[in-house]
């Protein structure tokens, strides 16, 4: 904590980038500065059960839920939700780790032993018709902007496509954009804050996640927008107007993982050969299986012409790695 306070003594406000900082180190910086985000936003939203308890006290629509803390709470939240069902730990969970499928009751021992006894949390499984996010941000003088809501698709728990604009219907859309105002709002953030939805086939909208900061879905802000998500962070924290959140273009971001470095670098110059296809690496040095390295931007007249070079750019990388 020592380093936190000479550290927070020398800046004008503190942000985050991830939920998994401990409170007690925002609340020593909060001591000499700002924190944007505040530390209770990041207290509720770095656990599963919280959030979700917070969320349904403010009459926010979520997954239906119970917490699970013994084999023994796991098989009477089971008989109360059903099968199938999802087991996930209640931290330090992201990109599906720490979460588990329960499709029957007997499944219910191996899904427990293998979270090892963290707290966790049982979730209904919801018969999905699409999943989306919304990216709202939140001024210090509670102006609001957002982007979205998008389009989302995930490959083994992992995000792989993002489109903009979503193609939703108007009614979907002002629901998904009034319940990111509502939960920014309530929560009091000065920052981004990104709310994932579940939109099931009955038509239900239901809070999945909440992440206080700039987000994967929202990264084809970069080049699509505007005023990207990472501008609008600093614009908030740091006391100063928020930037249009505009959509210039249609846009799809496709995830570049660890996987595609199997054989050896990719050749990127197949993909930036692809017509308004935008490259961004994170520079990490290592590749592994999984992994976020990077994206690709692709825009188009449409958000479906734009997945089509988003995809073609990637596959390209894919042979030409080596």
């Amino acid at each position: 904590l020592d380093a936190i306070a000479d550290f927070a003594r020398g800046v004008d406000v503190i942000t985050f980038e991830f939920e998994n900082v401990p409170t007690a180190a925002t609340a020593c910086a909060a001591r000499f500065v700002p924190v944007r985000p505040a530390g209770g936003v990041l207290h509720i939203t770095q656990n599963r059960l919280r959030e979700k308890t917070w969320l349904a006290a403010a009459g926010i629509p979520v997954t239906p839920f119970l917490p699970v803390r013994s084999a023994a709470e796991l098989a009477t939240a089971l008989a109360a939700l059903g099968t199938p069902a999802v087991l996930k730990t209640a931290s330090w969970g992201y990109d599906g780790k720490g979460q588990v499928r329960i499709d029957t009751p007997d499944d219910a021992k191996a899904a427990w032993d293998s979270l090892r006894g963290a707290e966790a949390i049982l979730e209904a499984f919801i018969d999905l018709e699409a999943e989306l996010s919304v990216i709202g941000v939140r001024g210090s003088d509670g102006a609001f902007t957002h982007y979205g809501p998008v389009r989302n698709t995930h490959q083994n728990h992992i995000l792989d496509v993002t489109l903009a604009p979503g193609g939703f219907s108007d009614e979907v859309a002002r629901r998904a954009e009034a319940t990111a105002h509502a939960i920014l709002s309530k929560l009091d953030v000065v920052g981004v804050l990104c709310v994932e939805f579940f939109l099931a086939r009955d038509g239900r909208l239901l809070v999945n996640e909440l992440a206080p900061r700039p987000h994967n879905s929202g990264h084809y802000s970069i080049d699509a927008c505007v005023s990207c998500q990472f501008e609008q962070q600093v614009r908030a924290v740091c006391g100063l107007p928020l930037g249009s959140a505009r959509l210039l273009r249609p846009a799809a971001m496709v995830n570049l993982l660890g996987d595609l470095w199997a054989t050896g670098t990719p050749d990127f110059a197949r993909a930036l050969a692809q017509p308004e296809v935008h490259l961004h690496l994170y520079g990490k040095t290592a590749a592994r299986p999984g992994r976020k390295m990077g994206h690709l931007t692709a825009l188009g007249a449409t958000a479906e012409e734009a997945l089509e070079r988003a995809l073609a750019a990637r596959n390209a990388l894919a042979r030409g790695a080596g």
